[in-house]
Order: structure tokens, then sequence, then C-alpha cells
């Protein structure tokens, strides 16, 4: 997997600046556990930080080639899928390669293909090139935006992370949040190239940015679009089932302990079966994780988002596979641990988490690591399938906004009522969301043919798989790799994302119900009690005891005069923190939680707010 960050510029002797590379370098270390190493040109340098995943002894980095006509050095984060193909190819073409490395085989590809490289590969990834022949930098990121890239353009060049933080490391930049920062991290719209520090951009997923003496240039190389789907039920099934085979077989390619992380739902359970079957050809047996919290099957109570928990129907699929399973049990105690919540902050480079779900995320793959490095995830199969409750919500169907703020009330889910009352209306994050939803929907391709109700649907497809799973991703991405363990995304092939995409709604949901195409093609691999259960979100805490902690914090956050009370709703804070325990509701421990979060993040990296 791995982090890469690099640093260009045309006037500056980089060779005098190792200590302020290795700096950033070493702000991703959790990412690359397992090694270390920087490539300093003149005006050019990259760092990197392995994970050791495929070709252990072989796949060292930077990756340097040296040709007739200058050097070319790479740094590269993900996994190319496909690299075994890619690499006969290449040697059909006349490169020889010394590692089994699909890190190697990219940066041929890139010799024989240039930027074109992209367009060959299956995967999930994020790379940097420096090519001495021209002078120019190449970023490159995945289609769907599963490895994440940051740069940031400089009075001479450009400096680019996997991470913020590798970026905020170097001494030229400064730590500054404006109007337009807030408004991104409190929108919860995920608008594409932005991030919240001022002057900072990420790489646009499907994209390759080039920069030379002539400045940053942009290319689109790959964006969902739309054709007409001519597959009936039966093919259509089948397909994805094909598609869904090989997407496993390819993904469970490692050098290193796989797993699979086993909800119980529908799309980790497909993953899980599917793995099952193909590691027994090998004679080996699939091995699952489950999160789970002390007492939460035995005292669940159902509510508008969780019918039931999950433990059951892990327990099921783990019977039925024959999986070596073992469950995560978290206790309110662990979920609330100032250390972890720091972990999980620091880890996001931001405070706009989801609470309890980023620290149990947290603290479950903290535990996977020491037994796994690789585990594959059922991550965007509801954004792909059309999964999720609201999709299925005539409200939402019929919104002009973004319809997982929809599905809730716009204002809260957004977070302009914790902001302070002054700081939110100069922001007017409605505004912005509403600015930012007809941006979305003006680039969304359409079909001549779709009915109005079909074109709404893909509208909403659409904006899951351009914006809300981005989101998903990268808290998958930021969380598994801060404890140097690589989380694969099967659902996120983009084979399988264009051909579900173009999919009709009445095929999607052929049987009734969401997921249709998912669990036609895994019905047959799976125990009846998980084709039939209704869809559950990752799951969350109903103790009380986590909430009860959370106040005390927020207490003793007020207390002291924390900086996040200059941010924050003040006197909306202080109400809720002198609430009876019995009276403490999900909405208020939202309240405690994104407290504690910014507070967090202001100790982290003491950012300066303009607005």
């Amino acid at each position: 997997m791995c982090g890469i960050s690099g640093w260009i510029d045309f006037r500056r002797d980089l060779t005098r600046e190792q200590p302020v590379i290795d700096a950033m370098c070493d702000t991703m270390a959790c990412r690359g556990p397992d090694g270390a190493g920087t490539w300093v040109q003149p005006h050019a340098a990259l760092g990197h930080r392995r994970l050791a995943i495929i070709d252990l002894p072989g796949g060292a980095q930077p990756m340097e080639v040296d040709t007739a006509d200058g050097k070319v050095g790479m740094v590269y984060s993900g996994e190319a899928y496909n690299f075994t193909e890619l690499r006969d190819e290449l040697r059909r073409r006349g490169h020889s390669f010394d590692t089994d490395s699909d890190t190697e085989v990219v940066l041929h590809g890139y010799l024989e293909w240039g930027a074109g490289v992209a367009e060959k590969l299956n995967g999930m990834y994020a790379f940097a090139v420096w090519d001495t022949r021209t002078d120019q930098l190449l970023l490159i990121r995945d289609r769907m935006g599963i490895k994440p890239l940051y740069y940031q353009e400089t009075e001479n060049g450009i400096m680019f992370g996997s991470e913020p933080k590798a970026i905020l490391a170097n001494p030229e930049v400064e730590k500054v949040v404006d109007a337009d920062g807030l408004r991104e991290l409190f929108s919860v719209t995920k608008s594409p190239g932005k991030a919240i520090w001022q002057g900072m951009r990420e790489v646009v997923p499907g994209t390759v940015v080039t920069f030379d003496r002539n400045g940053l240039r942009e290319h689109t190389y790959w964006s969902l679009d739309v054709a007409e789907h001519t597959d009936d039920q039966e093919t259509s099934v089948a397909h994805v089932r094909e598609l869904l085979d090989d997407i496993v077989r390819r993904q469970l390619v490692a050098d290193v302990p796989r797993c699979l992380l086993l909800s119980g739902g529908l799309d980790s359970s497909a993953l899980t079966a599917l793995s099952a079957q193909q590691l027994a050809e090998q004679g080996e047996k699939v091995r699952s994780f489950a999160v789970d919290f002390v007492g939460q099957t035995e005292n669940f109570k159902p509510d508008e988002m969780r019918a039931t928990p999950d433990g059951p129907f892990v327990q099921d699929v783990h019977k039925h596979v024959g999986s070596q399973h073992q469950d995560i049990v978290l206790d309110p105690q662990a979920l609330a641990d100032p250390a972890v919540r720091r972990a999980a902050v620091q880890s996001r480079d931001f405070p706009m988490g989801l609470g309890d779900m980023d620290n149990s995320l947290y603290l479950l793959f903290k535990a996977i690591r020491g037994h796994s490095t690789v585990a594959l995830s059922g991550e965007s199969a509801d954004e792909v399938f059309g999964g999720y409750k609201w999709f299925h919500d005539p409200k939402v169907q019929q919104a002009r906004t973004f319809p997982w703020l929809a599905a809730f009330d716009t204002q809260q889910a957004a977070g302009t009522q914790i902001l302070d009352p002054s700081i939110s209306s100069t922001l007017d994050l409605p505004g912005y969301i509403s600015s930012e939803y007809e941006q979305a929907v003006a680039g969304m391709p359409k079909l001549d043919s779709d009915s109005p109700f079909e074109a709404k649907m893909r509208e909403i497809s659409y904006l899951h798989l351009t914006r809300f799973v981005r989101m998903l991703l990268d808290r998958k991405d930021r969380m598994s790799m801060a404890v140097g363990l690589e989380v694969r995304v099967p659902f996120c092939d983009h084979r399988l994302v264009e051909y579900v995409f173009n999919a009709p709604w009445s095929l999607k949901t052929f049987d009734g119900r969401e997921k249709s195409l998912l669990r036609g093609a895994s019905a047959d691999v799976l125990p009846k009690s998980v084709v039939e259960r209704v869809k559950s979100p990752y799951p969350s805490t109903q103790d009380p005891a986590y909430a009860a902690e959370l106040q005390k914090q927020v207490k003793e956050l007020i207390a002291n005069g924390d900086r996040a009370m200059e941010l924050l709703n003040a006197d909306w804070v202080r109400k809720a923190a002198d609430l009876d325990p019995s009276e403490v509701d999900t909405p208020t421990r939202n309240v405690f939680e994104r407290a504690l979060d910014v507070s967090v993040w202001f100790d982290l990296h003491n950012p300066t707010v303009k607005i």
C-alpha cells in the first residue's frame, strides 16, 4: 500500500533539503512500517513509506529507471490487480524486469505509454512520476478515488503527499483553513478536488495532473458515463457474478496474510463466501473479522437505521462458509478513550468524523493488523447497487439536493447547528450545498431514453458514486493505513461500477428490494438469513455508558476554555453538557463527538482559521 510524498522546486537545490523531505515522509510512517526511502534530484525529491504486500524483498521504493535520455523515478501507493497481464504485454514490447512487484510494472508502463498507463490499470493507486528527460511531474489517481493524493502549488514548484499532513510538514506551507475550507469540512458534499487547507488540492479520481515549468494541467482519463443496458435480468445477474468472481480472485493475490471484514450484511457476506470458495481450491480457509460491542446482541433495540444486530448474521455466515472467524468486541471505555479519538482524528487530518463509528473502525483495524496485512471490505456496494434506505424514499427521490442530506435534517446533517451562529451565517452552508448540488448534476451524463423517474434514479446513483462514496473510501483508507493495514474494496472495480450504473432501476430492484442484482448474483453461496436480511449500516454502540463518558469529557472542554468553543455554538454545547444523562439522545451524542473531534484537531494542527 504505502504513503508517498514529494517536492518539486525549479529554483531551489533540493539536495540540500533532505531533512525536510524526510520529515514529510515520516508523517506517514504508519502507512508504510516496512521501509522508507527518498530519491533526490536538484529540483525534485520523492519520498516513500512502504507497506510490503507484493514481492516483499524486491519492491522497495522510490524506483528508478535510467534511460538513454535520462532518469525516471516513481513513488507508488496501491495495487494494480492486472499487473501480471501488463508485465507480459510489456515483455512482448521489449521490456525486462528485475523484480516481481507491480510497482516496476507500472513504472515500465509509464515508459511505454506515458500518462496513458493509467487507462491500462485495474486497481487502486496513487502515484507520482518525475521524468528528468522533460523535467515533468505526473500525479495519477485511480478511477474511484480509493487511494488519496493531495498537492499544493508553491511560488516555484509543487508539493504532494498521500495525506495533507505530509504537505503540512514542509515549513514553506502555512496551516490555514479559510471559509471555503470550513464549508467543505461541514457541508458533507465532498466537492471533487477540494481540500480543507488553504492552497491545497486533491487530485480528482480518474485524473492525471501534469506539472512542469509551464505550470499545472489536468486531464481526465476516466469518468462515469452512460450507455444503453441491453442485457435481460438473467444475463445481468450472471454477468455481475462473473465480474465478482474475477474481481475477488484478483484481489486475493498477496504475499502476506489476508482476511475479510464481515458484518453479516449482504455485501461483506457475499465477498466472504466467494473468497471461501476460491481459497478452498488452494487448500486454504478464509479468515474473517467482525466488530461487536459488549452486550450489543443481548440488549439491542431496533431503531430507524438498524433493525437487527450484526452478531447473529455474522455467525450464520461463519458457520455456512467455514471461515476462521474472530469477533473484535469493544467496550464503552475503549470507544470513548481520548487516545483512540486522537488517533482517529489524526488519521483523517480533519474533525469531520463519525464518532464511535470512527473509533471502533480504528480499533477493529488495529486488532486485525495483529493477524493480517490485507483485508477485503464490502465498502461501496450500497452506492453501486442502490442499497441505502433513502434510495427508495419518495421524499428523497423528489428532492433537489444531495440524497444523503435529504434523508435527514439537512441543517443538522451539514453541521450548521453546531457552528457558532456568526460563523454559520458567514459560511451560508445551505447556499453552498445548493451550489454544489447544481454543479454536481450539471456534470452528470444523461441518456435520452431515460424516463423522468429513471433519470432521477440515475442522478441519485451518480451522486453517490462521485461524491458520497469518496467520503467513505477516504475514511476507510485513513483508518486502515493508520495501523498499516491494506483494505481492498472489490465493489469499486470500475468494470462492475460501469455495468451496474447503467442497469435500469427496475433491474436493480427486480425482487422488490434493495441490491437485487447483488442478491441474485450471490444467493447460492449465502445462508438464507443473510439473503433475506434488511440493510443495516455499520454498527454503532447503544451503550449509554459511552454517551455518559463523552458528556464528562465535553464538560472538561468547557471548563478549560478549549479553543474548539471558538468555532462551535458554545451555548448549544453547554446546554447539551448540562442535560441529565437519561436525556442524551443520538443527536446530542453527535454534538459531544463533534466538539471533542474539533478540540483534538486544534490540538494536533493548531490551524489558523480565517473567515
